[in-house]
C-alpha cells in the first residue's frame, strides 16, 4: 500500500515507514502530523483524492549548500551568494 502525497509544492511517493525530507514545516520534532493533500491511495484498487496520511516529525535541518555564482564577462562583475534550503524529515506512520 502506498499513498502519493503533496507538500511545499513537490509529490511524494510513500508507504508506512519510509522516511522522507520535505519542506519546512511548522510542527516540532517528535510530534505527529496529519498530511492532508493525498493525491492517491493503492491497495489493489486506486483512489484518487481520497485518503490521510498521518506522519512523525523526526528533525529539521537545513540541506546542502548550494553556491550561486553569477558574473558579466569583461565587466569586472561578481556576485556570489550561498543558500541552504531548510526541510523537516518526517516518517511515515499510517495511511488511511
Amino acid at each position: 500500500m502506498y499513498a502519493i502525497i503533496a507538500s511545499g509544492g513537490k509529490q511524494y511517493r510513500v508507504e508506512v515507514g519510509t522516511k522522507v525530507r520535505v519542506e519546512l514545516l511548522e510542527v516540532e520534532a517528535g510530534k505527529s502530523v496529519d498530511l492532508e493533500t493525498v493525491l492517491t491511495v493503492r491497495e489493489g484498487k486506486t483512489t484518487a483524492g481520497k485518503g490521510k496520511v498521518t506522519a512523525k516529525v523526526v528533525e529539521h535541518g537545513k540541506g546542502e549548500k548550494i553556491d550561486i555564482f553569477k558574473y558579466k564577462p569583461k565587466k569586472n562583475y561578481r556576485r556570489r551568494q550561498g543558500h541552504r534550503q531548510p526541510f523537516t524529515l518526517i516518517e511515515v506512520t499510517g495511511i488511511a
